[in-house]
């Protein structure tokens, strides 16, 4: 009697496990699978037979590395019930979160395991619900007040620019004054084009492009950017005269300068050196191919150049993702330079950036020229031909760029001795018994820059030819501090054409000054 009493026991026992809504498994010491309940097979999302006799490790591969394995481990070896909320990832890619209990017993240890992936959902949902009516009660207050204030404001602007106009129209051609009244003109000019934004924002923005001269543009912005960057950071403005024209909303386009400006100015914290650069280009169709968002065609290029910390590649890669910045909190949204990359898309244009840590960063815009309004400039002639069959040694530290001109040089015809930094390319001029006829090298390499290795290589190879190349842009300060008057300089993105047209002009002893822009490349 007694023995069938122990096992009708048993099976009752077995009843509730079986009918519990809570998961229950027994793993031994070798954590081995003894049992598993109705409840704890549809959590794993495996048969029975999937899962008894067989090790965890066997069923869940790289669940040794977990937290929660870590916790079993615990439990089996000191004994003791462990508690815990784990977040289980299932071979198909989903996410299920379970209230964990491991609890000893003589065989092992069973753990109790209860589902509050439904909770959890909702708590995230419930989250991302209150984060975006945070948002949008934000958003809808802050129209309402740039609405208001914008309102106010031009009515103030008013006042402020007609009786600036008055007094401008009374002073004398001669009047030392006039200047300072025109200075009122046009900051007031600018406060209104600001509160049009506003009013624009209230309503949601929409874009109102114009034909522009970014010349004018930048000229407009210039003082205020000075006072932006403050004392210790100097301005310098280089515009080409003859700028094509572009159509582009004349307020973004302000945004566009005044955030690569602060971005510049925060990377920048012992000052430093912010060069804007205007100029025309052409980016053709071997540029286009490796930049899937141009079309080939002119454009008109705004550079902005810093002599700050620079950006290693990772940052580089994420740099105009929404809200992600290097700074610390509270010092910065990360939405600047994702606003930038917004407004160029927005104008049909196109952002490329490049950066070296310790060196500094240049952001370059293009904007489709509008050759309708404005005439085109005459475009420079690429060689006839730009094969040869010199020696060629390159130098670059980037791998993917390296190839690259490798790959091209080669098709062109040239032999080309490869090297990734000064030292190495030092030992392939050593080690090479021929001629080298041109060195090839980035400005900015690790430890020797390019500028120190080709003295060095000039000074054992007098015969030396040098090209040098960087993704600065012509007139920044960072290249006239590196480059020699007389030096012949390629600027980055490289195409092919651009690069074999460039290395035939040096090798048959064309103008070695920078060049300038072609049809066949550009900044």
């Amino acid at each position: 009697m007694a023995g069938s009493g122990s096992v009708g026991a048993d099976l009752i026992a077995l009843e509730v496990l079986e009918s519990l809504h809570e998961g229950c498994q027994v793993v031994d010491f070798d954590f081995r699978y003894l049992y598993a309940n109705d409840a704890l097979i549809a959590q794993s999302k495996r048969s029975r037979e999937e899962l008894l006799g067989r090790t965890m490790m066997e069923c869940y591969p790289g669940i040794e590395q977990t937290p929660m394995f870590l916790t079993l481990r615990r439990a089996l070896d000191e004994r003791a019930e462990q508690r815990m909320i784990n977040q289980f990832d299932y071979p198909d890619g989903s996410i299920g979160w379970f209230e964990l209990r491991f609890v000893p017993v003589p065989k092992g240890v069973c753990v109790l395991s209860l589902d509050i992936t439904a909770q959890k959902n909702k708590e995230r949902e419930f989250a991302e619900m209150e984060e975006q009516l945070r948002q949008a009660q934000k958003m809808e207050a802050i129209g309402r007040l740039a609405g208001g204030v914008a309102h106010d404001f031009n009515n103030l602007l008013s006042v402020v620019l007609s009786c600036a106009e008055l007094l401008y129209m009374d002073l004398r051609a001669d009047d030392p004054l006039r200047a300072d009244v025109d200075e009122i003109r046009l900051a007031g000019q600018r406060a209104t084009e600001l509160t049009r934004q506003l009013l624009t924002f209230s309503r949601r923005r929409v874009l109102e492009p114009k034909v522009l001269n970014l010349n004018e543009v930048i000229a407009g912005s210039e003082r205020m950017l000075a006072r932006l960057l403050g004392a210790d950071i100097e301005l310098n403005c280089l515009h080409e005269a003859e700028l094509g024209r572009v159509v582009a909303d004349p307020g973004m386009v302000d945004q566009v300068l005044m955030n690569l400006a602060v971005n510049a100015r925060d990377a920048m914290p012992q000052g430093g050196q912010l060069t804007i650069e205007t100029r025309n280009v052409h980016l053709d169709e071997e540029y286009s191919r490796v930049h899937l968002d141009t079309k080939p065609g002119p454009y008109v290029m705004l550079a902005v150049s810093d002599t700050g910390q620079g950006m290693d590649r990772e940052v580089q890669r994420r740099v105009f993702e929404p809200f992600f910045t290097t700074k610390e909190q509270g010092k910065g949204t990360g939405l600047g330079l994702s606003t930038v990359f917004g407004i160029v898309k927005q104008n049909e244009g196109h952002i490329w950036l490049y950066s070296e840590p310790g060196v500094g960063t240049t952001f370059k815009v293009y904007f489709p020229e509008v050759t309708a309004t404005a005439e085109r400039r005459p475009l420079v002639k690429a060689p006839e031909s730009s094969r040869g069959n010199e020696t060629i040694l390159l130098v670059e530290d980037d791998e993917q760029v390296r190839h690259v001109a490798q790959a091209i040089l080669h098709r062109g015809g040239y032999q080309v001795l490869v090297a990734s930094n000064a030292g190495e390319a030092m030992i392939l001029a050593e080690q090479h018994k021929g001629r080298i006829h041109l060195l090839l090298t980035d400005l900015v390499l690790p430890r020797v820059g390019g500028r120190e290795l080709a003295q060095r290589l000039k000074a054992v190879r007098p015969d030396l030819l040098v090209l040098f190349m960087s993704g600065y842009t012509n007139d920044t300060v960072t290249v006239h501090q590196l480059l020699e008057s007389d030096a012949a300089y390629l600027q980055k993105p490289l195409t092919p054409r651009a690069l074999k047209a460039r290395v035939r002009e040096v090798l048959s002893g064309g103008e070695s000054a920078p060049e300038s822009e072609t049809a066949s490349g550009a900044a």
